[in-house]
């Protein structure tokens, strides 16, 4: 399985889509999820389009997928618990995130139904041939968990109204892979999200995990200012990747700047601001040499 394009986060941006597509270069693909539920940058969503040609992609056996934390969602949002409950809140929040896929597939229409039973045929890691793909945390403890009832990574129906309530062993480690880790801030301090909600809990990057300050561990936090620029608490929690591992790809953070490469065994590349993809080809250490980026607004010539 050498010779891979890997593609982040796509958000039913079919534009996005296609011009990482454009630089395949014949390879295999890899897609991180997070196909769904546009954010507000997107000009024209496209949920169903996008689902279209990934789903076609993977049938084909050009492309093989994880599920991101949106599909996963999505699958809750359109099912109910034994009470007739919504397994995921129907409130404005969660309904305004889901957005896009809501105006053009509906709520729990026999077309969402069908989409998100699609969703469940998607597993939530990858481990092959020398390659890891995830779509937010490689956490092996947490994949030995799900393993023991779930060995190929795929959920089951049965598993959903468990996972919905975050309580159970197997729940937490699901939400560890699909939705990575979070700390809490010290008290009385907090940040606003992109959508300007302030929150206490911030997500932080494991692959960079071995010590720093806030600002330096913390992902998807628009304003970094916002944080105090103070040692971290409660990262002697989580488990450093070890350097003989595979390399693994992940999505899910909305990373700023040039797209890069942190570690030689772990990248993001979900760059809202950029197109990015990386070519793998079998390289057990990651290099900058393979990332693939370019503006929003540029062409084929732009592609560094």
């Amino acid at each position: 399985m050498n010779n891979i394009t890997i593609i982040p986060d796509l958000h039913a941006d079919l534009e996005r889509l296609k011009h990482c597509l454009g630089q395949a270069e014949g390879h295999k693909l890899a897609f991180l999820g997070d196909f769904i539920d546009a954010g507000r940058a997107v000009k024209s969503p496209d949920d169903l389009s996008v689902l279209k040609a990934v789903k076609e992609l993977i049938s084909d056996k050009r492309a093989i997928a994880v599920m991101g934390n949106h599909e996963l969602n999505s699958i809750l949002f359109h099912r109910n618990n034994r009470s007739g409950q919504p397994l995921r809140s129907h409130s404005s929040k969660n309904c305004d995130q889901h957005n896009s896929f809501l105006n053009q597939i509906g709520r729990c229409t026999s077309l969402a139904m069908q989409w998100t039973e699609w969703f469940l045929s998607l597993p939530l890691w990858i481990d092959e041939n020398g390659l890891r793909l995830v779509h937010a945390c490689w956490d092996d403890s947490a994949i030995s968990i799900i393993s023991e009832r779930r060995p190929d990574g795929r959920l089951h129906l049965e598993d959903l109204e468990e996972i919905a309530t975050k309580e159970t062993a197997f729940a937490k480690a699901v939400e560890t892979l699909i939705s990575g880790l979070e700390l809490k801030l010290p008290d009385n301090t907090h940040f606003y999200d992109g959508k300007g909600v302030p929150r206490d809990q911030v997500r932080v990057a494991w692959w960079l995990a071995n010590g720093g300050t806030w600002r330096d561990v913390a992902l998807s936090v628009p304003n970094i200012q916002e944080l105090p620029d103070t040692p971290v608490d409660g990262l002697d929690g989580i488990p450093i990747y070890p350097a003989d591992q595979p390399p693994v790809f992940v999505g899910h953070y909305k990373m700023t700047g040039p797209p890069r490469i942190d570690t030689a065994q772990v990248a993001c590349l979900d760059y809202p601001d950029q197109y990015c993809v990386y070519h793998w080809s079998g390289e057990t250490t990651l290099t900058s040499n393979n990332l693939r980026s370019s503006p929003l607004n540029g062409n084929v010539q732009d592609w560094r």
